[in-house]
């Protein structure tokens, strides 16, 4: 298939991009006015904390100019990723970059200033200005931390280090993304090409075994190669990640990291004994895989090839439109304004084209459109795509509408979960309109496949990095060999019939999430709360229809286990997780008949 230029894409199947500045020069004109802006914020360090109203003046001005920042970023970056060898726009969005890093050096005054506040004083600034209310809650997601607040020049000191902390992360960026090689496998037809993470996902859901093994061993081999080093670069990063937090009175590196977000430790917890409790389901799909397959042994590199086939489910852009807005109807009126208008005013950037960036996301800022690129492909992921990013971009939507731009955004815990609700309601709405065998079993088999390898496979991936910063803290030293050996106890753990003893015991040393700490949870969480969520909202009351709605225009105005209690999911217990298994069990159930 020969791609299409930028140019040769229709207009209509473009976004629009005047609605955020009309033109290149508008652009340029805000750019330079917001740099000037910028400049003159370091000013505001000497009076920030002179009196409640020069406290509520210097916040003022300070998001006033990030929000135009923000709207400068946005057109420069979206302008560069629908093609990447415009080096216009690549220079625009380097410019762009450039200006968030020098605007992010300017303010890094704000929090060191507030935390400089006795709680008192605090108070005694809120009565002299009463819209400082205005930002009550972002005072006190600052001032929370402060017991793990060091005194400025410490801050500065930790700060400083910060390149060298960093250190083995990048060296692991640099040799799994530039350095490292892959062998030779073959592919579907027979012939002999070159591995590369990109082809590996496709090879290891072939249907010819031999394809997939090949392609697994000669994957694992070349990480095997340089185990010893990539077990280096991870223990690096773990010891700047424990050393952080040992800096800032944390009791460990998981503590330090859920209290950005106010997340209590237990609900880390609660998901990894919920999935404990649940590994049978998982087991017993297994065991059907197994069957279905027809294998005497089932290996790690039988997990991705389809057991039900690939049906013909093939859907045009207009097509998929049409489904996803009758499969969303079910959350009402104002939700559904809201995709049409995302689906009739050019909001979508469709088409994949010439170096335009791959894979799809939601984007734009608080005074834009929630613009979608997707790379259209006429299949069943691609309808799956547009409604999971579609749940991005309503969700951006109604907190945009709802919220003052303070709390204008959501926070990561969130964040994949409106998209996720998504998808799930797609699948009850497919479910309740398909009665042909195959094709309910191929859309059961994708949903337990969602299950398996995102609540399952991305606790396995928590419960792990939870291990090497453990063994760290107690002084146990972080080796290839011992890596190998947890890692690979615990996929057999998960896995239970699949065989054990394969090279999948270095798939620690391919997983870069394991650097960005205790970050992978979310997606586990995300996912059980958003089918707990469209079980609510199919199922339910009307009151957890508009609870679900509520969720959606919370933005950051509270934190995220709160809003989360108010859409009705208590992520403090393991309640929502037993009611998403209880899903996946269903389905398994109905599978296993069909099959």
């Amino acid at each position: 298939m020969v791609l299409p230029t930028r140019n040769e894409v229709p207009k209509e199947l473009t976004w629009d991009l005047t609605r955020v500045f009309p033109n290149d020069q508008a652009w340029q004109k805000e750019f330079k006015s917001v740099s000037n802006e910028i400049d003159k914020l370091s000013s505001l360090s000497t009076i920030i904390t002179k009196s409640g109203s020069d406290l509520y003046s210097a916040l003022t001005q300070i998001f006033s100019i990030d929000r135009r920042l923000e709207k400068v970023y946005v057109y420069a970056t979206m302008s560069r990723d629908v093609d990447t060898s415009n080096n216009h726009y690549l220079g625009f969005a380097a410019m762009a970059e450039d200006l968030a890093n020098k605007y992010s050096s300017v303010i890094s005054f704000v929090n060191p200033a507030i935390l400089s506040l006795s709680d008192q004083n605090l108070k005694k600034f809120e009565l002299q200005e009463p819209k400082l209310a205005h930002y009550k809650h972002y005072l006190d997601q600052i001032t929370n931390k402060r017991q793990h607040t060091l005194d400025a020049q410490a801050e500065q000191i930790i700060a400083a280090s910060g390149a060298a902390l960093n250190s083995s992360s990048n060296t692991y960026n640099v040799l799994t993304n530039s350095d490292m090689e892959f062998g030779y496998t073959t592919d579907n037809d027979g012939e002999m090409v070159q591995l590369s993470e990109g082809l590996y996902s496709q090879l290891i859901q072939s249907p010819q075994r031999s394809v997939r093994q090949n392609a697994f061993e000669t994957l694992y081999a070349s990480y095997g190669q340089f185990q010893n080093t990539l077990a280096s670069t991870l223990s690096g990063n773990v010891k700047a990640q424990n050393y952080a937090a040992l800096m800032h009175g944390y009791a460990n590196a998981k503590e330090a990291s859920l209290s950005q977000n106010n997340i209590p430790v237990s609900v880390y917890d609660n998901l990894v004994n919920g999935v404990h409790k649940h590994l049978d389901l998982l087991h017993r799909y297994m065991k059907l895989r197994k069957k279905v397959l027809g294998l005497q042994n089932l290996e790690m590199y039988d997990l991705y090839v389809p057991i039900t086939g690939t049906p013909s489910l093939r859907y045009s852009y207009k097509e998929a439109k049409d489904q996803a807005r009758e499969a969303l109807s079910i959350l009402g009126k104002e939700y559904l304004d809201q995709v049409d208008y995302i689906f009739n005013n050019r909001v979508i950037d469709v088409v994949e084209s010439k170096s335009k960036v791959t894979g799809a996301y939601s984007g734009g800022s608080y005074d834009t459109d929630p613009y979608e690129l997707l790379n259209w492909t006429n299949d069943f992921d691609a309808l799956y795509t547009l409604v999971h990013e579609t749940g991005h971009s309503v969700h951006s939507a109604f907190t945009r509408k709802n919220q003052p731009y303070v709390y204008g955004e959501y926070p990561i815990f969130l964040a994949e979960i409106a998209s996720t609700t998504n998808e799930n309601i797609l699948t009850e709405y497919l479910l309740s309109k398909t009665t042909d065998p195959k094709i309910r079993a191929f859309i059961l088999n994708y949903n337990l496949e969602a299950f398996r390898t995102t609540l399952y496979r991305q606790t396995q991936f928590a419960e792990f990095e939870q291990f090497i910063h453990e063994a760290d803290q107690n002084g146990e030293p972080l080796t290839a060999e011992r890596l190998n050996t947890f890692y690979g106890e615990l996929n057999q753990k998960y896995y239970g019939i699949v065989e054990p003893g394969s090279d999948i015991d270095k798939e620690w040393a391919r997983i870069p999430h394991f650097y960005y700490n205790f970050y992978v949870y979310q997606y586990s969480t995300g996912f059980a709360a958003a089918v707990a969520l469209a079980k609510n909202i199919v199922h339910g009351t009307d009151k957890q229809k508009t609870d679900y709605l509520n969720f959606l225009k919370a933005g950051s105005s509270e934190y995220p286990i709160d809003i989360m209690k108010k859409a009705g999911v208590d992520m403090t217990t393991s309640a929502y997780l037993d009611s998403a298994f209880s899903v996946f069990e269903q389905r398994l159930n109905e599978l296993e008949k069909l099959l």
